[in-house]
């Protein structure tokens, strides 16, 4: 009996999770190579198989770097999730990763699904309620999460570090051991403050854990084999586990989240921990997906006979072995996960990628410039997964990997085979004799060698299907490419384009054969390159697969000798599956990385706080001094040689007066003629590149240095005093 899984047990149904794209930024090469395309490939292989399989995802939605984003861009936090899974909806799509659900954790029945969790796990003892310092922003009448902190690492000297990591050298770091920590808020250096929280008290979890974790045992049962686990895998959680585990505060200070149960005392401005309502979200995902489908959720996560597997990135190893099945497990009634084959890092170009330096392929940028070369991206980022150790992207691999690959050897054989059958049969798969000899995989002339190559093929494809079970899919994706080389093999030796006269039975035979090739790799192509996939299937005028059971259902065939490509079956005509990448496309492709890479760095260090420190206090006396009238432009022009300025004429109501305002690189002349505006009208007058500047116009400045206009409501008339 074929198992598919990691132990005794045979599992009726398989739910399969993707990590939450966190909703402050895009998704870039690095994601689909850390979590999306291996559960991708795994969901689409067991669909093949005829499992029943429930791929599950979604958008994180809460957490401080999400609010960092929106205060920068001056844009609520529901503005920003609403972009980012907007996007996320699009990309996943258009790159091909088949979710059966993608839901996201700002909806109603996932912020419930949360609180009913915390509400069990306080019921069950799990939670203590401990105080402790944190900083906070006395201007912003705040405490500050961790990203909002910002000061010089202790260990490399870099003075943008975060409060819980150092970008540059990547330690991990607490806010109190940076050096002169600010608030990213306002600039100012936060106060030390008690504020009371909710912890998970995970140093009682260790002892199952080790046991789990090493030996897959649960409450004294076989759960799992974890000689199947990555080693990297177990190695992070024995590291954590055996520098004791410590109780993890799962509540924190902030104005955007899943609310603390409101009923509790002291849950005023507490929310969940995002690490606590997150991974929450496959099951609130499942839920919302078995009720729009008339489904039972439980049945996929609290039946025996379901397998959960979490596809993650390595960063996130300690979260879902260690404190989500310490969760489910004190919340009770929950599969535990059988695998968690989390890959490592993929690199880019040298360097680790880096969201906050821009260095980075972003994913919705690539469908954009390179259009219909989705399954180009998938192939090279499948070859160069990061599987077991870190890995590597560069443009000039992924050009060599297409043409080398993809091109000369996928492309070539279909083409080759389509060419030849519509030249020689009009388009037909020809019929052939059985007790032909051809040339096949081996040096001698072999005869009746036609069922022998597709039992070749059989134990081929199974050896792809037990990487697929162990999660390696490089090894899967190479035997796939094995086969169609084998293709190009078989047209090489047998070369029908000159055998067809001298011996046209034996050319029935090799391209008959080489059709059946053919169909297998649109079948097996399937987990890696599904737009492929359905471009070969087209070619050969067969249906786009369904991933229902078709793998199974081409070993059954091939196992018991059935025809897979019927005798005389047409097919629909020729098409090249991939074109050659020519050297300009790549090199745009560097030189915009590069040039982001310098952009980014620029505006890193312009806004390495988000809001200027408050100036010093002045008196009321002080502040009467100043005169700041509404004004209207009347006039804008362009100072010559001055790439910054415009000269402005301003009708103050009593007077006009003309003022040269720095606003030339926001704003041209023509769209802010007739704006209603604030001057400071009692500066002293100076010569600015040949014009006297009488007054400053007042504007606005967001973090990005963008500019807006402080302006009266509107028909205000000009020369109105602000007091």
């Amino acid at each position: 009996m074929d198992t598919f899984c990691c132990t005794m047990n045979y599992y009726k149904r398989h739910i399969i999770t993707a990590a939450l794209p966190y909703a402050n930024g895009p998704l870039h090469i690095g994601h689909l190579a850390g979590a999306y395309l291996n559960a991708d490939i795994y969901s689409r292989f067991m669909r093949l198989m005829n499992k029943d399989v429930l791929f599950i995802c979604g958008s994180d939605e809460h957490g401080a770097a999400i609010t960092m984003r929106a205060l920068k861009e001056n844009k609520s936090p529901q503005e920003i999730i609403d972009i980012y899974h907007n996007q996320f909806v699009d990309t996943f799509k258009k790159i091909g990763i088949s979710f059966d659900y993608y839901h996201r954790t700002s909806s109603e029945l996932h912020h419930e699904t949360s609180q009913d969790f915390f509400r069990t796990l306080l019921k069950n003892g799990e939670f203590t309620i401990q105080e402790t310092e944190q900083y906070f922003d006395e201007s912003k009448n705040q405490f500050l999460a961790d990203r909002y902190i910002q000061g010089t690492c202790p260990k490399c000297q870099n003075p943008m570090a975060y409060g819980d990591q150092c970008e540059k050298c990547g330690s991990s770091l607490s806010p109190t051991e940076l050096i002169n920590p600010k608030s990213m808020l306002s600039g100012n250096a936060p106060v030390l403050k008690y504020t009371k929280h909710w912890f998970l008290e995970m140093d009682k979890h260790g002892e199952w854990l080790k046991k789990w974790i090493n030996e897959g045992i649960l409450d004294g049962q076989e759960h799992h084999d974890s000689e199947n686990w990555k080693n990297h895998v177990l190695g992070q959680c024995n590291s954590w586990i055996d520098n004791g585990l410590l109780p993890r505060a799962m509540t924190r200070d902030l104005d955007w989240g899943v609310d603390v149960p409101q009923e509790l005392e002291g849950s005023k401005g507490k929310k969940l921990y995002v690490w606590l309502d997150a991974p929450i979200g496959y099951i609130s995902a499942t839920k919302q997906w078995a009720k729009e489908n008339d489904k039972d959720w439980k049945s996929y996560w609290c039946d025996p006979e379901s397998e959960l597997i979490h596809f993650i990135g390595k960063d996130n190893i300690v979260f879902h072995c260690l404190i989500f099945p310490s969760i489910l497990k004190a919340h009770g009634g929950y599969n535990l996960p059988v695998n968690v084959p989390a890959n490592q890092f993929m690199n880019l170009e040298g360097q680790k990628i880096s969201t906050s330096r821009n260095w980075a392929v972003w994913v919705h940028e690539y469908l954009q410039e390179l259009p219909g070369m989705e399954d180009s991206l998938r192939y090279y980022l499948i070859k160069s997964m990061p599987e077991q150790k870190d890995s590597e992207f560069t443009w000039k691999g992924f050009q060599e990997a297409h043409n080398t690959e993809l091109v000369n050897n996928l492309s070539n054989f279909v083409n080759r085979v389509l060419v030849l059958t519509q030249k020689y049969y009009d388009g037909k798969v020809p019929d052939f004799d059985p007790d032909e000899s051809f040339e096949g995989i081996g040096d001698d002339e072999m005869g009746g060698f036609h069922d022998g190559e597709i039992l070749f093929l059989f134990d081929k494809i199974q050896i792809m299907n037990d990487c697929f079970r162990k999660f390696d899919f490089r090894g899967a994706l190479k035997i796939m490419m094995d086969i169609s080389s084998y293709g190009n093999l078989l047209l090489q030796k047998n070369e029908p384009w000159k055998q067809f006269k001298k011996n046209p039975e034996q050319v029935a035979v090799v391209l008959n054969l080489a059709l059946q090739i053919v169909h297998i790799l649109g079948i097996i192509s399937r987990p890696f390159l599904p737009f492929t996939s359905d471009k070969i299937r087209n070619l050969l005028s067969l249906e786009p697969l369904t991933e229902t059971d078709e793998l199974l259902i081409l070993l059954d065939d091939m196992a018991e000798g059935v025809e897979l490509l019927p005798v005389d079956q047409k097919i629909s005509g020729t098409e090249y599956l991939f074109s050659r990448i020519e050297d300009p496309i790549i090199q745009t492709q560097i030189d915009k990385l590069h040039s982001s890479l310098a952009e980014s760095n620029q505006e890193k260090k312009e806004n390495a706080i988000l809001f200027e420190a408050q100036k010093e206090e002045i008196s009321i006396d002080e502040f009467a001094k100043i005169d700041i009238r509404t004004a209207k432009i009347l006039e804008a022009e362009r100072i010559p040689k001055a790439d910054k300025l415009l000269k402005l004429k301003l009708d103050l109501g009593y007077e006009i007066r003309t003022v040269a305002s720095g606003i030339a690189e926001h704003f041209s002349p023509d769209e802010i003629i007739g704006k209603e505006v604030l001057i400071l009208a009692n500066l002293a007058p100076r010569t600015i590149r040949g014009v006297e500047s009488r007054g400053m116009i007042l504007m606005a400045s967001d973090p990005n240095g963008k500019l807006s206009f402080v302006s009266p409501q509107s028909g205000w008339n000009s020369g109105m005093i602000v007091k």
